[in-house]
């Protein structure tokens, strides 16, 4: 017959951040190891892509980790992806050439 198994932990329900798998140890025991809960890779605010360059960490990992490691080296790098920022440039680059176009055809009435 199958041995028992109790949580290791306080919380004795099965909630998400009570996962457990069941592990024989080298004695012949059965016991339960915690499992972590999966990580999500910072996505672009804009368009919800994941960003690259930067690490897939849980938020308490990702407080101890480096700078570098939760940024890109650009404008906006770790907050939005390189083709959202590329739009953000061109679209404000044409905004400022239109108002420029509008002032010239003003000037010239």
């Amino acid at each position: 017959m199958a041995q028992r198994l109790t949580y290791r932990r306080r919380c004795s329900y099965n909630t998400r951040s009570n996962r457990v798998t069941a592990v024989k140890t080298p004695g012949g025991r059965l016991v339960y190891h915690y499992q972590k809960k999966p990580v999500k890779a910072p996505r672009c605010g804009d368009c919800g892509e994941t960003l690259a360059g930067i690490k897939a960490l849980r938020p308490r990992e990702f407080a101890t980790v480096s700078k570098t490691q939760k940024n890109v080296s650009r404008a906006y790098g770790g907050s939005r992806c390189a083709l959202c920022v590329r739009n953000r440039i061109v679209r404000a680059f044409l905004i400022e050439e239109q108002k420029i176009v509008k002032r010239v055809l003003k000037s010239q009435k």
